[in-house]
């Protein structure tokens, strides 16, 4: 059965049957996510941004970190400006992703907003500074990434092209490892839990405009 959840935060679509393959559901839901992105004001989006670095400033490892690899936001996304905007000010080295082709993986280090540029049609701003390597994300002390919906056991919905399952498994162990996302992207692990295949990488833990999680395996 195609399930939309009640959630505290809004619609929570979940059109997940029995039976379904992992691939399949995945790309039903990120269908129904993308869409339900798209509901949100360029406003909503403004002030979430705002609540985001809020959030993300009071979790521990972020506090502390001298290298922070994230990644620049599209127009849909939950919106990372505000808070590279105050990573800078604080004189935090941060790294962000560089596609290259195909599923390259690469790094550079973010130079202010106004430097980021869209490289090519739809994929997200990229700085103009040196690539520095897939290995770069290593020297990374936490790791914010993209997601369209995360559950309460860690399984994380990406965009579907697998960039972030090559480049976590690159993350020095330790390190922890948060994805962004609206709050009803969060999911029941239990209820409504996400679709995983073997090669998914899960994440530590999940900030949302209203606060942070960690999660559990």
């Amino acid at each position: 059965m195609h399930r939309d959840s009640s959630h505290a935060f809004g619609h929570q679509p979940y059109p997940v049957t029995p039976g379904m393959e992992p691939s399949d559901a995945k790309e039903e839901l990120r269908r129904a996510i993308r869409t339900h992105r798209l509901t949100r004001t360029p406003r909503q989006r403004s002030q979430a941004a705002a609540a985001f670095a809020d959030v993300l400033e009071t979790i521990p490892a972020l506090r502390d970190a001298r290298c922070v690899a994230t990644y620049a936001s599209r127009a849909a996304e939950p919106s990372t400006d505000v808070f590279l905007e105050r990573l800078a000010e604080r004189g935090s080295r941060v790294l962000l992703p560089v596609l290259g082709t195909g599923l390259a993986r690469d790094w550079a280090e973010f130079a202010g907003i106004s430097d980021l540029r869209e490289r090519a049609p739809g994929r997200p701003p990229e700085p103009s500074g040196p690539a520095l390597g897939a290995a770069a994300v290593a020297e990374a002390d936490v790791v914010v990434v993209p997601a369209l919906a995360v559950d309460t056991h860690g399984r994380r919905l990406g965009q579907g092209g697998g960039w972030y399952d090559r480049v976590l498994p690159l993350v020095r162990d330790g390190v922890t490892v948060i994805a962004m996302v609206f709050p009803e992207e969060v999911y029941d692990g239990e209820a409504l839990p996400l679709p995983s295949e073997p090669h998914d990488r899960p994440v530590g833990a999940v900030a949302t405009p209203e606060g942070w999680r960690t999660l559990t395996a």
